[in-house]
């Protein structure tokens, strides 16, 4: 069996350790950040130190792709999420009362998930991991560059050294270093080429609190996980022991909004949202926790049809990053993990093959959704903007499936199969872009939105918006 390094201990760097011992290879984590796994997911909550991690606390949602993925490949892990009080969530349940027809469908099992706090389920992660027999786990170890060598011609990662010195060699090398990893960087400075990378500002400003439950129990959802309202969006997600969060998506260019950060000035934005207004009723865990600067980015380490390294495998948010508005990373980096799982167990006995075929396999299964995520970044910010100047938003390009959204939109609050269709591309097992190929749902959809009234704005709009803000004193 082969010996692998993980880097990073977060959910993808852990799972993959787990998986990849469970194969019987010889497995070894290691993680920057010192602390140690907490007792207990409370105890993560209130103290845990992972500063590698800048979205440890903020808002986070398990899709239904990562309860599928756990409950085949990690039932261990799922059942002591499950114990830890993590909370089943029905996007069925959540339909519009404007459905008539709420008859349960066979696909309905699908779309139902498990979630929680990020906190609270990287402790359970990390328990299980600490754990797992024969796997090692390395808190406090920080990697400073690649050990290199050469492969069939093409530069070949052999192992790492940390900042101490030490050396460790593998037969492979998984970076699971997320948002902040460096390993485009340390190969350059091995001499590879340059890994090809995409990187824009996806626009978003997130300004988020989380509430726990006075009389244990979660709000009820009266309005889409994510609403739109003009010129800011309401992210509204269920997590553990009954606590929730709510989060104000703006533009980042929207300098009035930037008010969202005091409290009061947020407060009476939800306030004044009569379908949100009731997600305020509850114990506050944080005030407003704000964070910019989130980067749509993509990377292939592929150039030309040649890996630019063998030996090496980036995975999760290492490969490709997006907003965290539809919370998709947890859910396609697990995927990732499991699709990582079947490359080794087939192609890792031959560095140049496996090089190969995990490109082929990432840019098949996982960069369309990457790629259809920025689209609908880049449509929602362009919308916002129109909205702020009084201007119509730009037409969709030519053949999109971005074109058809406002008809999605209205159809799907009438039509129950319109709304799971919807809801699957939520829940990151169907792509918009599939469901949009089928030539009998997009005329159904078609022909219900001609038919349905538009909905009211489920809040303020622009002018209501700043004279709201305006009335509310500023912050000392």
């Amino acid at each position: 069996m082969a010996r692998i390094v993980v880097l990073g201990a977060g959910v993808c760097g852990l799972a993959a350790g787990m998986l990849l011992r469970r194969d019987g290879h010889e497995v070894t984590v290691l993680e920057r950040d010192p602390a140690p796994v907490p007792e207990s997911g409370e105890e993560a909550w209130e103290s845990w130190a992972r500063d590698g991690v800048s979205q440890f606390r903020l808002p986070h949602l398990m899709l239904a792709r990562a309860r599928l993925v756990l409950e085949e490949a990690l039932p261990d892990v799922y059942g002591s999420l499950e114990a830890a009080g993590a909370t089943r969530f029905d996007w069925v349940s959540a339909m519009p009362p404007s459905i008539s027809d709420r008859t349960p469908r066979e696909e309905d099992e699908r779309l139902w998930t498990m979630t929680a706090r990020r906190p609270v389920f990287e402790q359970v992660l990390g328990t299980a991991a600490d754990a797992e027999p024969g796997l090692e786990v390395r808190r406090g170890v920080a990697v400073r560059e690649l050990v290199m060598g050469a492969y069939d011609g093409v530069p070949h990662v052999s192992g790492v050294r940390t900042s101490s010195g030490e050396e460790l060699r593998a037969d492979l090398v998984i970076d699971a270093m997320g948002r902040r990893s460096q390993l485009p960087r340390w190969l350059e400075a091995a001499g590879t080429r340059p890994v090809h990378e995409e990187a824009e500002d996806s626009g978003f400003i997130y300004y988020g609190r989380h509430f726990r439950a006075r009389d244990g129990h979660l709000p009820d959802l009266r309005a889409p996980a994510v609403t739109r309202v003009g010129t800011f969006s309401i992210l509204t997600l269920p997590a553990d022991n009954a606590t929730w969060s709510v989060t104000l998506v703006t533009s980042a260019g929207d300098r009035p909004l930037k008010r969202l950060r005091d409290l009061d000035a947020w407060t009476a934005v939800l306030s004044a949202c009569p379908r949100h207004v009731h997600w305020l009723d509850g114990e506050p865990l944080t005030g407003v926790q704000a964070m910019g600067g989130v980067l749509d980015r993509y990377r292939r380490f592929s150039v030309d049809g040649k890996p630019v390294a063998t030996g090496v495998a980036a995975a999760g948010d290492s490969w490709a990053c997006s907003n965290p508005t539809l919370g998709r990373g947890i859910a396609l980096g697990l995927w990732h993990v499991c699709l990582l799982r079947e490359v080794v167990r087939e192609h890792l006995g031959d560095p140049r093959e496996f090089a190969e075929a995990w490109d082929e396999v990432t840019e098949t299964e996982l960069a369309p959704w990457y790629r259809e995520t920025v689209e609908e970044d880049r449509a929602r910010v362009a919308e916002i903007e129109a909205l702020r100047s009084g201007s119509a938003p730009p037409p969709a390009p030519s053949g999109s499936w971005l074109a058809l959204m406002p008809a999605l939109f209205g159809a799907l609050v009438v039509d129950p199969d319109v709304f799971r269709a919807f809801m699957a591309s939520r829940a990151c097992l169907t792509r918009l872009g599939e469901t949009f190929a089928d030539e009998g749902f997009v005329t159904r959809v078609l022909e219900l939105a001609r038919d349905s009234e538009p909905p009211p704005l489920p809040g303020p709009d622009r002018a209501q918006l700043l004279a709201l803000l305006e009335d509310v004193p500023a912050a000392a």
